[in-house]
Order: C-alpha cells, then sequence, then structure tokens
C-alpha cells in the first residue's frame, strides 16, 4: 500500500523510526531532502546489498513525482522486499503541504 506526503509528514513529525529511501539523482538531493538515504533508481540494482537488512521491513520510497518511486518498488518487490510503500507525488506533493 502506497503513503500519501501527509501521511509521511506524520511519520516524520512524530519523529518515528522507518527505512526512507530517496531514489532521485544527486543533484535533485543536494537542492532538498526529506532526510532518506539516497541511492539513484539507475544504481538501485548494483546497490541493493546496502538495503538487504530491509528486506522484510517497511521501506518507503520518494522521488520528485513519484514515477521512479513506483520503478523502484515494482523492482524491490520483483526482488522479494516484502514491504515498499511508494510515496504518491514525491517531493513535488510534499512541497505542496501548508
Amino acid at each position: 500500500m502506497d503513503i500519501t506526503v501527509e501521511e509521511l509528514k506524520e511519520k516524520i513529525d512524530k519523529g518515528e523510526t522507518f527505512n526512507f529511501l530517496d531514489v532521485r539523482n544527486e543533484y535533485e538531493y543536494e537542492e532538498q531532502n526529506l532526510g532518506a538515504k539516497l541511492i539513484p533508481l539507475n544504481e538501485l540494482p548494483d546497490r541493493l546489498d546496502e538495503i538487504e537488512a530491509w528486506k522484510n521491513e517497511e521501506i518507503i520510497v520518494h522521488c520528485r513525482s513519484g514515477a521512479r518511486s513506483g520503478q523502484a518498488k515494482a523492482f524491490l518487490t520483483a526482488n522479494g522486499y516484502t514491504n515498499v510503500r511508494n510515496v504518491l507525488g514525491g517531493i513535488l506533493a510534499w512541497n505542496q503541504l501548508d
């Protein structure tokens, strides 16, 4: 099940600990990041070992609009990750929050 930016903000505001993955490019991450681990989508297949420990835990993935994180979710799910959630609307939606 995917997650809205409102639900994500609530998790962050509550100080919840969760596995948070940003699949944008480095320059986008440098402009604005939400504190997630950066693994650009095109590097994800070669860097799965970095998040192996997250395999059976909730992982929240975001990007600029939700498209790349949707692809990352499909890729991770196909590789045995059991609880991957895409942030709907990505950073664009996040920036619309009041």
